[in-house]
């Protein structure tokens, strides 16, 4: 297993607006925009805002509509959705987001059963009608993200040899349609990876694909989510899915303290310290992260929030 050199810089993607209040109560749509706005003041590109998913699975996610339509525009700020079919993608389509058209897959079947309605042959054999329709509507192939790719509280640990093998199926339907994914998210769904498991994984990935970029999107389930980052970078990883104050969680996941991607301003200050670029202003995470607190009415996982910042070292 190669290491690799830290990258320069990274880009972290904001998840809190979407995964973040996908395990909360209701939420005012008003107090959701607020923290959306905040977000877009803070140096963040990229800021995932809703998920556009059946409203009787996930009531949380019914405001979608109205959150898109709210969004106070800022320049160099994408403000994205996600979806899980087409008919969300229609939904996505019509509410005039910025689009990131992906295609997905899971590890686990019995999580693609739960998740997506589907065992995980016809979930990756789905994918195909999905980027027909992005074609019809003039739209290439972004993303792919394969979920559960480390284990999952129904059938356990995986291994990195069976998450490739996954892979390998998800791209060969994308060739067959004559795409190819700019970069692959590998997904700890449930915060079931451990910084070895991810360093593994990401070896054998970076083997066989050479040319594709991989992403992380992690969980603190188990607290391992800063060390996973690490590994993250260790192997090359510059791109991070991350969460204000540190909510999230899948209300599919089968575990109730599924709850907690890694934090956008935990991860920040470490890249930072590290001499790793974010491009972020943590003093404006740092505030984001209290408006967030203050709208779910309860303590929040994130750190330097509540610790701050340690002085430099007067000579």
């Amino acid at each position: 297993m190669s290491m690799h050199a830290l990258p320069p810089s990274v880009i972290l993607q904001e998840e809190g607006p979407r995964e973040g209040f996908q395990s909360e109560g209701p939420i005012p749509v008003e107090h959701k925009l607020r923290l959306i706005n905040a977000l877009a003041q803070t140096g963040l590109t990229v800021i995932n805002c809703a998920s556009f998913v059946d409203v009787r699975r996930v009531p949380q996610m019914a405001d979608a509509e109205a959150i898109a339509v709210g969004i106070q525009r800022h320049p160099n700020v994408r403000f994205t959705g996600i979806w899980l079919n087409i008919k969300g993608f229609e939904r996505a389509l019509s509410a005039g987001l910025d689009l990131t058209p992906n295609v997905f897959a899971s590890v686990s079947e019995t999580f693609a059963l739960n998740n997506n309605g589907r065992n995980g042959t016809d979930l990756i054999l789905s994918q195909g009608a999905m980027m027909e329709r992005y074609k019809a509507e003039g739209l290439r192939l972004q993303a792919a993200h394969l979920f559960t790719a480390f284990g999952c509280p129904y059938e356990g640990l995986v291994t990195p040899e069976r998450t490739v093998e996954v892979l390998g199926q998800l791209l060969d339907v994308c060739a067959s349609h004559d795409e190819r994914p700019d970069v692959v998210y590998l997904c700890d769904t449930v915060g079931a990876a451990n910084p070895l498991s991810v360093s593994r994984t990401l070896d054998l990935m970076q083997t066989r694909w050479p040319d594709l970029e991989f992403a992380l999107h992690l969980h603190d389930t188990r607290g391992m989510g800063l060390s996973n980052v690490l590994a993250g970078l260790q192997m090359g990883v510059r791109r991070f899915d991350t969460s204000i104050a540190g909510l999230g969680g899948c209300p599919f996941a089968g575990n109730k303290s599924a709850a907690g991607n890694v934090c956008t301003e935990d991860v920040a200050l470490m890249c930072e310290e590290m001499g790793i670029s974010t491009g972020l202003d943590l003093d404006r995470l740092v505030d984001a992260a209290r408006i967030a607190e203050e709208m779910v009415g309860h303590p929040v996982p994130g750190k330097f929030m509540k610790a701050g910042r340690i002085r430099p070292r007067i000579t």
